[in-house]
């Protein structure tokens, strides 16, 4: 499938001989400038950067949470205790106390303490969790508000929407605590865009039955729905600009860094790559076959093939990787040589991100080296 990437020119992303001169691979490169480009970007979409939460699952890096914060965005979902606390922290460094923070995965046992614990040490921001349970409101800690975790049909986590008595049997248990409603409609990748929001837009209008039969017994103050594939259909459902006084907030996050599955499903949003895979070619085994040093170690690989896109090169086709080495089969176009620098963009970028303990952040003809300080998970409270 053909996209704008292979119009992308190698020039736009290649580093300073300086620099490739010292710098392992593979390599993890964050370019701040699209960083910002793609922030920009979303919050134009949503027409407010109040309207976006997003999830701060893929980037991972205190720099990249900061540039988030300073475009204004302050409401976020994360998935681990590690994305919260490097969140919370970033927001106390920028002197932002009104953070709002939602913890978007069931959490139960030694996690709901330490998240209790992580809030408590910013105590102008507002965290909450997910709920499907009632009986389960009792055992989290009063200092937490409580989203109730709808089923849109993903069945991962959640409620089902067929159930609103049980729904309406949280959002009274929790009282004050509740914040409002999560609908992740993640499951949603038809084959065509006309499909997709079609999909979407009938969950939403199931949605806002459930919030109209909710009304009666409490106020919904947001809802939150939709990660990158399908927030662009939540943004052009009427129904939710009209809703006052609730909140309507999206939650993509992998468009801040952007990546080929979101690129090939979403063109015309006119996101750019931000997060790459710096590699080199180190074998050249076919004529037809050249292979690089960014495996599935480095690369993630589980959203299938390709598992990556090489700037410059479209006529290089990424094969299946093993942990250590990326083979591509060279369709058309020049075959690299040994040594020659890879500039990979990611199939998934979330997990790609998650794979490295180190980026290298690029601004401009800055470039320094930072931790992915929320990658990976706490062993211990």
């Amino acid at each position: 499938m053909q996209t704008r990437f292979e119009r992308i020119r190698t020039d736009d992303y290649r580093l300073p001989a300086e620099c490739t001169r010292r710098l392992f691979s593979p390599a993890l490169l964050v370019y701040l400038d699209r960083v910002r480009e793609n922030i920009r970007r979303t919050i134009a979409l949503a027409g407010d950067a109040d309207r976006w939460r997003p999830h701060i699952k893929t980037t991972k890096i205190p720099r990249v949470y900061a540039e988030m914060i300073r475009a204004g965005v302050r409401h976020y979902k994360c998935a681990t205790l590690r994305e919260a606390e490097t969140l919370l922290q970033v927001a106390r460094e920028e002197g932002i106390e009104d953070v709002d923070l939602l913890f978007a995965h069931p959490l139960i046992g030694p996690a709901l303490d330490r998240l209790a614990d992580l809030a408590a040490a910013s105590p102008g921001a507002s965290v909450s969790v997910l709920c499907e349970d009632p009986e389960a409101v009792e055992t989290i800690d009063p200092s937490l508000g409580l989203f109730v975790d709808i089923d849109p049909g993903m069945h991962r986590t959640g409620v089902d929407p067929e159930h609103p008595e049980r729904i309406r049997a949280i959002a009274e248990k929790a009282g004050s605590r509740f914040r409002g409603l999560h609908y992740y409609d993640g499951h949603i990748h038809g084959t065509t865009a006309a499909a997709r929001r079609e999909q979407a837009h009938r969950g939403y209008h199931r949605l806002l039955e459930i919030v109209e039969a909710l009304s009666s017994h409490a106020d919904v103050p947001e809802i939150v729905t939709s990660g990158t594939p399908a927030f662009p259909y939540a943004l052009d459902f009427e129904p939710f600009r009209t809703i006052v006084p609730i909140v309507h907030r999206v939650s993509p996050g992998t468009v801040v860094f952007h990546d080929l599955r979101s690129e090939q499903q979403l063109e015309d949003l006119d996101l750019v790559p931000a997060a790459l895979v710096f590699a080199r070619v180190v074998s050249r085994p076919l004529p037809d076959r050249v292979t690089a040093d960014a495996g599935s170690k480095s690369i993630a690989a589980e959203a299938g093939d390709p598992c990556a896109f090489a700037i410059g090169y479209p006529g290089l086709e990424a094969l299946t990787p093993s942990e250590e080495h990326l083979p591509f089969s060279v369709r058309s176009g020049p075959r690299p040589e040994r040594g020659q620098h890879l500039y990979l963009v990611p199939r998934h970028v979330c997990p790609t991100v998650n794979l490295a303990e180190q980026a290298l952040l690029v601004d401009g003809d800055d470039v320094t080296v930072s931790p992915v300080r929320a990658r990976a998970h706490e062993l211990l409270s």
